[in-house]
């Protein structure tokens, strides 16, 4: 093969365009379908909690239900998970990140929903990002329950519990407790609070919010402990991980939760995707704000959530 000539022209390099992701077209009518669907459950059931709660733990109806009622829980606890969605979905616009729109899921449970999620479909390139988009649901979120579990104290009622009386008690969070202890002070002996659909939807609120800043994987307390924390984050999300599991040990609702979790853990690992910046600490002022969330976390936080009580389960 003859040698190329010292005066040969050189080849002229060839320019290939970056390969730009294409963005997924939204499709605002499943959105909105699931929405009206969660609306017509969250109602449904909600009317249920607002019968409950004009009975007066006596078993007798004490004046007239209809379906409309049931927007005293629907309202609230949908008010509560939008504005968490939204606070993640606006986040991602402020960083044009590519994120869907919130979707609902209507449930035929108690409450009516098992939560809503947006689907972020890029990776987020910086902890300053990560940080920003996970906090943001839960402080928004947040912002609604507490006036709402304040109003619907208020709206609630503090009666005396019949001897035979059978239905669920739900676990108190430390923020759950003191609106009541501001509300209405220490309950008599014999007395128990009866709460209005309003109250009972802050008080799912709360637990919500608490669930999700558990710092395990892709939640958001997963973000918020790997931009805070870097690769010691692992570390926190296993232990997280071992706590739910003994749960389980103390109240029977945490199974599914539990079983949620392992599934996450076994499908993604503990270790949280890296950043690009992973070897940058975290800025002073959005670690304070990591406590603030981790603050949040132990007010919501309840470690029995749903127990059936009465003399048939002693």
């Amino acid at each position: 093969m003859p040698a190329p000539r010292e005066d040969a022209p050189l080849a002229r390099p060839v320019f290939t365009p970056p390969i730009v992701p294409t963005r997924r077209p939204d499709r605002p009518w499943v959105n909105l379908l699931l929405l009206l669907a969660t609306i017509g459950s969250t109602t449904y059931f909600g009317s249920w909690h607002y019968q409950g709660f004009v009975t007066d733990f006596d078993g007798v109806v004490h004046s007239e239900v209809s379906l409309w009622h049931g927007l005293w829980y629907s309202a609230t606890i949908l008010g509560i998970l939008g504005c968490h969605e939204l606070g993640h979905y606006f986040a991602c616009r402020y960083y044009r990140v590519d994120a869907s729109l919130p979707y609902f899921l209507p449930a035929p449970l108690l409450t009516g929903t098992l939560g809503a999620f947006i689907r972020i479909r890029q990776p987020i390139p910086t902890k300053r990002m990560l940080f920003d988009i996970g906090v943001a649901g839960p402080i928004a979120g947040f912002v609604v329950a507490v006036p709402a579990l304040f109003i619907g104290m208020s709206l609630s009622r503090v009666l005396p519990l019949p001897d035979e009386f059978v239905g669920y008690s739900l676990g108190e969070p430390l923020l759950f407790r003191l609106a009541a202890w501001l509300v209405w002070g220490e309950a008599p002996d014999g007395y128990s609070l009866n709460l209005h659909p309003m109250a009972f939807a802050a008080w799912f609120g709360l637990l919500a919010t608490a669930l999700n800043l558990f710092p395990i994987g892709q939640l958001d307390g997963g973000h918020i402990s790997y931009a805070t924390l870097g690769s010691r984050s692992t570390l926190v999300s296993i232990g997280a991980a071992a706590l739910v599991m003994l749960l389980t040990f103390v109240s029977a609702s945490w199974i599914a939760w539990a079983v949620l979790m392992a599934i996450m853990m076994f499908t993604m690992g503990p270790r949280h995707p890296r950043t690009l910046d992973h070897h940058i600490p975290l800025d002073r002022t959005r670690v304070w704000i990591a406590v603030g969330a981790l603050v949040m976390f132990i007010v919501c936080f309840t470690p029995a959530p749903l127990e059936l009580t009465g003399p048939l389960v002693e």
